[in-house]
């Protein structure tokens, strides 16, 4: 007697939801009429209110410093929102149509507010030779000087005869013995592998300056970036989509495939979002379906009875319906973590339907009469199914203070859900049950099968206990290496467009795309900080505006003024030789043809064979139909016109100093108050996350005040994890008190929290184990791990305090492991998903059900041992 006198109350009040489970089953009808018009009402307004924003900057408080300072920089120096890359086999032809796709698309203003094409223009085109070194620009200043004939020729005669004479004159030098015919090898491939794709009908193209230069053509040169801002439509699902399309269709009508050869691509904010989006979208039909039917069989093996399981789903839709409602009526739009409340509800919700209906199905063992068993389950399971629910949106309700708004938002509404499912479990579903009335049941609910464990685990109760701590504790040293990976592109699908461009521009530090910006008080104080900044080791470059101003002017100017003296007159002939005719051009590729023959002779060698190959061709072209040596022309002719223009541009170079760097290029570097914008490139593997996060750390070292992509991406981690411990904190704490206020035990409230810190701790482990870094979407299972287990091991508590033994083989276990295989199901789904962000969700939800789940069902028991008190008949 002293014992059960000691057994301190539960103070849960049971007595209001027996007396509300008797009101809905005594007023069935009204109950399911009033319930499914809620339902259908919030159907409509979270169908005309859905919204979902799959931007990862928007998943963190706008109000922290680093979030200020960035949101400032980015108001000084505004970020494009779409970059459109361009990829084309020669530098003429990328240009052109760079130059040409930038005009189509500024003439849209209905779409684009601004479209710029950097490191373009008559600064670049005038200035261009300045940024090479000096011996670079002597090497090509003395071959223009050598090459003054070839010019002449070309200028006066642009045409496939005028670069016929051309090569004609380089023939006529190895003639002379004044060049090798190994020395003309490659521009007579070049001119070969032209030549053959016409008459192949392939894509054709030809670089004059590639040929010039005469050097392997730099990866950069084949590629021009156009910096895009769109006109957003804030009202549609996905607000840039319009612009995107746009673009594309542009590219399309402008056939720069096909005139050009070039690849167009969309990369930044609005395309990556775009493609999130269509991500999201693939196959979730297909999951979706998949899931209900995996939930349906396994309710099926829980409840035994259709009527059963109808009343238990439709009693969880509708309180989805209804948590949908309240959920967007709260935060207005959903976000890449909170759009898993779904996938969530359907987990954790489903709990307390199975949870009340195996309870009915052990009652209506027990009870002949249908609401008498209705009673007998609100009577038992009434108090334990308040107490998870208060805990579990507690636990949720726990992200609301903390920065990291997409958990917040998840919080938001999976908390007010939870209660939603609570409510719809103990009115909606009973009244459902009376209305259906299902059969009896003639066997006891539970597992029999489990008596031999439950057995085992009464007789070996402390080596159990005990075991299970060591391997924990000893297993801890792991948590030292779990990792969390701050880059958001990881979280996207590397197969779609716009993500596989940015992370291959990622790839090349110079494109800035994680970089480090910083703002100075002027230029001068910008161009201090450059010098011993770059210095660090973990610095690549630091650039700014100064970066324009070209070294060694000077000399350089006067080697390229000395190079246009010379070549002037060939440059720009007084008069142009009239077009040729077709059969002159038939004409001079004969001529050529046997040039190349009587040059090339018998010998062997790159030269030899290469003039053989030419000849070979050109006698094929002055044969073949006249369309295809007007195709020939076009491919040689085109880039000549615009290689000549650019060289004579080139040769009017001037001074530069920063007072002459045009002011739209200025203002990229400095505000209009005079502030000098510093960029720091990054040395090492750009993919790499500790090399980045080292990278920012020596930055952030030195200058605090430092943003830009880099600084985003290692600030925003780290807001995470700390969001993470506080709100875990926060977690426990409130289910402490909770706990304790109701079970009065500080005992038992351990004996609660104690298997979901050892399910947590494993969990963490696991992940080390299994190489599973935690990241912005996937630690979304851990406050599901204080959700779910915090829910199993009220359940068990509340049995345990009430004197039921025997356990695993109980009712309860019944109901804990179908609810736990059917959370688990509804997570498979997104471990399915075709989305690298949801799938890693699934996952690690996956891992940590796994875990709460043993330790509900097999650690839980045994640690609490025998009850104190003899269960209540």
């Amino acid at each position: 007697m002293n014992r059960i006198a000691s057994q301190a109350p539960i103070h849960i009040p049971t007595s209001p939801f027996v007396r509300l489970v008797d009101l809905c089953v005594r007023h069935a009808w009204w109950t399911i009429v009033l319930a499914l018009a809620l339902a259908i009402g919030a159907a409509i307004y979270a169908a005309k209110h859905f919204a979902i924003h799959t931007d990862v900057r928007d998943l963190i408080s706008p109000n922290l410093p680093w979030s200020q300072r960035s949101q400032q920089y980015q108001n000084e120096f505004p970020q494009r929102d779409i970059i459109v890359v361009l990829d084309g086999p020669t530098a003429e032809g990328v240009e052109q149509a760079a130059t040409e796709f930038a005009d189509a698309l500024t003439a849209r203003t209905d779409r684009f507010r601004v479209v710029s094409h950097p490191g373009s223009g008559s600064f670049f085109e005038q200035n261009g030779l300045l940024f090479l070194s000096i011996d670079e620009v002597k090497r090509i200043a003395d071959g223009l000087s050598r090459a003054d004939a070839l010019l002449g020729t070309l200028a006066s005669d642009p045409s496939l005869r005028g670069a016929l004479d051309a090569l004609s004159l380089v023939l006529l030098g190895v003639e002379r013995g004044e060049i090798k015919l190994d020395d003309a090898a490659r521009p007579m491939i070049a001119a070969a592998d032209t030549a053959e794709a016409v008459l192949a009908g392939r894509p054709a193209s030809f670089s004059w300056r590639a040929l010039a230069s005469g050097s392997t053509t730099n990866p950069e040169d084949l590629r021009r970036f156009l910096q895009v801002q769109p006109v957003l439509d804030f009202t549609a699902l996905q607000p840039g989509h319009a612009a995107t399309e746009a673009i594309a269709q542009i590219a399309s009508q402008l056939d720069l495939a096909g005139q050009y050869q070039v690849r167009v691509r969309q990369t930044g904010i609005i395309p990556i979002n775009d493609d999130e989006f269509g991500t999201i979208k693939q196959n979730a039909e297909l999951n979706v379906a998949m899931t209900l039917l995996a939930v349906l069989i396994i309710l099926w093996l829980a409840l035994h009875s259709f009527r059963i399981i109808l009343a238990a789903v439709v009693s969880l839709f509708v309180g989805l319906a209804i948590s949908s409602a309240v959920g967007l009526f709260l935060v207005g739009a959903l976000n890449l973590i909170s759009v898993a409340f779904f996938v969530l509800f359907i987990g954790l919700g489903v709990d307390f339907g199975i949870q009340f209906s195996v309870r009915y199905r052990a009652e209506r063992h027990d009870h002949s009469d249908l609401h008498a068993a209705l009673h007998s389950a609100a009577l038992k399971a009434g108090g334990p199914l308040a107490l998870a629910a208060i805990a579990t949106a507690v636990g949720f309700a726990s992200f609301l203070p903390t920065s990291y708004r997409g958990l917040s938002e998840l919080g938001e509404i999976a908390g007010a859900g939870m209660i939603i499912a609570f409510l719809t479990s103990i009115t909606l579903l009973p009244a459902l049950l009376a209305v259906l009335n299902p059969p009896g049941e003639p066997h006891p609910v539970g597992f029999k099968v489990l008596a031999p464990l439950d057995h085992f685990t009464e007789r070996h109760r402390v080596p159990i206990i005990a075991t299970t701590l060591v391997v924990v504790v000893l297993a801890s040293p792991l948590l030292f290496f779990l990792r969390f990976d701050f880059n958001p592109l990881h979280l996207r699908s590397a197969d779609v467009e716009s993500v596989e461009t940015y992370i291959e521009l990622g790839n090349d530090p110079q494109t800035g795309a994680n970089a480090i910006d910083m703002l100075a008080p002027d230029l001068a104080a910008a161009d201090q900080i450059a010098q011993w900044i770059a210095k660090l080791p973990l610095v690549a470059q630091a650039r700014t505006l100064s970066n324009l101003v070209p070294s060694d002017q000077e000399e350089k100017l006067k080697l390229i003024h000395d190079a246009a003296a010379a070549i002037d007159e060939s440059l720009n002939p007084t008069e142009l030789e009239k077009a040729p005719t077709d059969q002159e051009n038939i004409d001079a590729l004969t001529m050529t043809a046997e040039t190349l023959a009587k040059v090339a002779g018998k010998e062997q060698g790159p030269g030899p064979d290469a003039a053989r190959r030419l000849s070979r061709l050109l006698s094929q072209l002055a044969e073949a139909d006249p369309a295809i040596r007007e195709r020939l022309q076009a491919v040689l002719v085109e880039p000549l016109h615009f290689s000549l223009d650019q060289l004579r541009s080139e040769l009017k170079a001037q001074p530069v100093s920063i007072e002459s760097i045009p002011p739209d290029l200025r203002r990229e570097w400095i505000t209009p108050d005079g502030r000098a914008r510093l960029e720091v490139l990054p040395k090492g593997d750009p993919e790499d996350t500790q090399t980045l996060q080292n990278f920012v750390r020596a930055v952030l070292a030195v200058e605090p005040n430092a943003v830009g992509p880099a600084v985003v991406l290692y600030e925003a981690g780290r807001t995470v994890v700390r969001a993470f411990i506080l709100s875990g904190v926060y977690a426990l704490s409130a289910i402490f008190v909770l706990l304790l206020s109701t079970l009065r035990r500080i005992g038992d409230v351990l004996l609660t929290l104690v298997p979901l810190l050892v399910a947590g701790l494993v969990t963490m482990e696991l992940c080390v184990a299994f190489d599973l870094a935690l990241n912005f979407a996937n630690i979304l299972a851990l406050p599901l791990l204080l959700g779910v287990g915090v829910a199993f091991k009220i359940y068990y508590i509340v049995a345990w305090r009430s004197g039921k033994t025997h356990l695993l083989q109980s009712s309860l276990t019944r109901a804990v492991l179908f609810s736990g295989m059917t959370t688990a199901t509804a997570f498979g789904s997104l471990w399915m998903s075709s989305h690298p962000g949801t799938s890693s969700m699934g996952k690690l939800m996956a891992l940590s059900l796994l875990c709460t789940m043993a330790a509900a069902v097999l650690f839980q028991p045994v640690l609490m041992g025998p009850p104190r008190m003899k269960a209540q008949a």
